[in-house]
């Protein structure tokens, strides 16, 4: 496909979405009442919600990818041989790429968009809590690719196929070039450890927020609040505060009013609670914990170290911050901290496709081979050589 052509049926799955809002909407209501019926936690809940804002954003986030460049034959590096030949390495697509992932129907039309404007089709296990919301969706972007001339099977589902359908996808190899979970920890991992496909791994995001000696106290509220109560069902929000302890007398009181105006239930460890004794206890399984929820863990450490260490024994290697104004110390969490997002003075809640400027995002990768971090149109492709000869034979 060209670009025009890819573009065209983009901005036709763009429209088809504003214009079946309301049946997107109407079939997202069903789902949301068989999962409170089953009992989906409040953060897949959220997850799982479609209302008519994020049905408006998501056909935003397609037209974001139109204005994109078509990531398909850059050239990522090139020469010309001593002898003459020419070598130069292409972005091409993968083929088809395969996605598992649980109550996000949003995932639906960002990997679908992603995959299409780098080249590949798309084969998509949206699993059962999102099931008539992803039936319409689908059916949305199947129509605009046949109404502008192209293989609506680019786009498919295989959610009728249930558990079994989810084995086969992982077994598929020779048929799905790659696999991309999306969801909990144990669906991630259940992924990586069964598939046959070669996987791209996402992770679960426990996530760290450092609030160093020199914080700067408006900066520490105002961040930590974002990036716990402004999404908190989200992967990049913020699930424990390591705190300084030469600035946890001066932080840690405006921190935890800012947070428990808002709801959210905050444990502490010892030297936390010493400081403010209505914290709970937070324990270990605490700081492992991904909530999704208005849930935060608190702990006091001694110096950058410690909170390094702590980094190193809890983090999902998804996204830490670090708020200070001691630059030395910055540029060492920068370069110590091995996660995919590391960052200063800023909200954990910027670790996103869409805030990257990708448009959508597959999904933010822990792993460390291929790609890292948020995923957008290039992690979609690989790549091959071209070579051009004039007769050159090796000697």
């Amino acid at each position: 496909m060209t670009t025009a052509r890819k573009n065209a049926a983009l901005a036709a799955i763009a429209d088809g979405l504003e214009a079946a809002s309301t049946e997107i909407i109407a079939a997202n209501a069903d789902d949301l009442e068989r999962g409170r019926a089953t009992g989906l936690s409040d953060g897949l809940l959220d997850r799982l919600r479609l209302d008519e804002a994020r049905v408006g954003a998501l056909a935003a986030a397609v037209r974001d990818v139109i204005a994109l460049p078509d990531p398909v034959g850059t050239v990522v590096r090139g020469s010309r041989l001593p002898n003459g030949i020419q070598l130069s390495e292409v972005r091409v697509p993968f083929g088809v790429v395969g996605a598992i992932y649980e109550a996000r129907p949003n995932v639906t039309v960002d990997i679908a968009a992603l995959a299409l404007k780098s080249g590949n089709a798309v084969l998509l296990r949206g699993g059962s809590a999102a099931e008539s919301s992803n039936r319409v969706l689908v059916a949305t972007l199947q129509q605009a690719l046949r109404s502008t001339g192209l293989p609506p099977e680019a786009v498919q589902t295989i959610d009728a196929h249930g558990r079994a359908g989810a084995t086969a996808l992982m077994r598929a190899r020779g048929f799905v070039d790659v696999l991309i979970p999306r969801g909990s920890a144990d669906l991630i991992q259940t992924v990586v450890r069964e598939s046959t496909v070669p996987v791209i791994e996402t992770g679960a995001g426990v996530v760290h927020i450092v609030l160093d000696a020199t914080a700067d106290e408006q900066l520490a509220v105002d961040i930590v609040h974002n990036a716990k109560v402004q999404r908190p069902s989200v992967c990049n929000a913020v699930e424990t505060v390591l705190v300084h302890r030469d600035a946890a007398a001066r932080l840690l009181p405006p921190v935890l009013e800012a947070l428990r105006a808002s709801g959210v239930i905050v444990r502490g460890d010892e030297r936390a609670r010493a400081l403010d004794p209505d914290l709970p206890l937070a324990t270990d399984d605490d700081f492992a914990t991904e909530h999704m929820a208005l849930e935060l863990s608190v702990a006091v450490v001694d110096d950058l170290d410690a909170a390094l260490a702590h980094i190193r024994r809890f983090s999902t290697q998804h996204t830490e911050s670090i708020i200070t104004r001691d630059m030395a110390n910055a540029e060492r969490f920068l370069a110590e901290v091995d996660s995919a997002v590391v960052m200063v003075n800023a909200s954990t809640r910027f670790s996103d496709g869409g805030e990257f400027g990708f448009g959508a995002e597959v999904g933010i990768s822990t792993q460390k081979l291929h790609a890292r971090g948020p995923m957008g149109l290039p992690e979609l492709t690989s790549t091959k050589w071209i070579v051009r000869g004039a007769g050159q034979v090796r000697g």
